[in-house]
């Protein structure tokens, strides 16, 4: 093992605090893994990691070789990537997030045609609306809608996806169509909320300088964006959502879905992709954000799509 695996050894167990979580994202056995970390101090002559039964923290030494060795491993990414992937088909693996419903809709039926241009490349492509860790679960990136928590991560934002209110006609036929807020009291709302255990604050609204929202009722909380379309279709209330790879208004047919209140939608959500601090970005990293970039670019306001 040369000096560049050991110290991607020992960053990968200083950022997940694991030298078995470390083994498992490497593929290497826990023992190789150990080793690796009690060379790399016996040659520096100082500790780098404190053990103890229940964790594994960074020494005081530890923290500072650690943002050293970082930077070290991304410089010498970049060099290595000016030889090996100048005019040459990109290779190695990608780790990316994103909710369900833009997987779906916009970057799998795109997917193969980015693939079949870089036929060396793997991407192993989770879909769901939880937060994962990107840094703790071996994430090269994450595409994420709505606000951004303040974190250490380098966000490149994308545009603004156009909201929309939808409900079923037979939902519709049951409790009428609402024209104004206050036809809402007599309407239910399918509550979304990441975490369960609450309800959404009702109804939102934006008036083009702030949000509004209008208290609602609902038998139905989801913390999921395909149980999310599928108790509306079902028709168990209405719902508030991006106009994900739709392109005209008309388009809503296709989910069984139908416009309501198109003067009373939510603001614009904004989409981000995420990805690790850090000087240079692998070149395979680099291609895959700009075509994600370019791909999703059109269906935002800032890109053209209008309602």
């Amino acid at each position: 093992m040369n000096q560049l695996d050991t110290l991607q050894i020992f960053q990968r167990v200083a950022e997940l605090a694991s030298f078995s979580g470390a083994a498992r994202q490497l593929g290497l056995p826990n023992a190789t893994v150990s080793l690796a970390v009690q060379q790399l101090e016996q040659m520096l002559g100082t500790r780098l990691l404190q053990r103890t039964t229940r964790r594994v923290q960074m020494t005081a030494d530890g923290e500072a070789f650690y943002q050293r060795s970082k930077e070290l491993l991304d410089d010498f990414e970049s060099l290595r990537a000016m030889f090996r992937f100048g005019g040459k088909a990109l290779t190695g693996k990608l780790r990316v997030d994103m909710s369900s419903a833009m997987a779906r809709e916009v970057v799998l039926p795109e997917l193969p045609d980015f693939l079949e241009r870089h036929p060396q490349l793997e991407v192993e492509l989770s879909a769901s609306d939880r937060r994962v860790d990107l840094v703790s679960e071996g994430f090269d990136c994450v595409l994420r809608t709505g606000t951004l928590d303040d974190s250490s991560l380098v966000a490149r934002p994308i545009g603004h996806l156009v909201q929309v209110n939808c409900a079923s006609p037979a939902y519709l036929e049951r409790h009428g169509v609402p024209h104004t807020l206050d036809d809402l009291a007599g309407h239910k709302l399918v509550h979304y909320r990441q975490m369960l255990g609450g309800r959404s604050p009702g109804w939102e609204w934006f008036d083009g300088k702030q949000t509004h929202y209008v208290p609602m009722g609902g038998s139905v909380t989801v913390n999921s964006t395909e149980t999310y379309y599928a108790a509306c279709q079902a028709g168990l209330g209405m719902i508030q959502l991006p106009l994900v790879g739709l392109r005209k208004r008309s388009s809503l047919v296709l989910d069984s879905l139908v416009e309501v209140l198109p003067q009373y939608c939510p603001a614009p959500m904004p989409v981000s992709m995420l990805y690790a601090s850090r000087r240079h970005v692998p070149a395979r990293l680099a291609e895959f954000m700009d075509w994600l970039h370019a791909l999703i670019f059109p269906l935002t306001q800032e890109g053209g799509m209008k309602v």
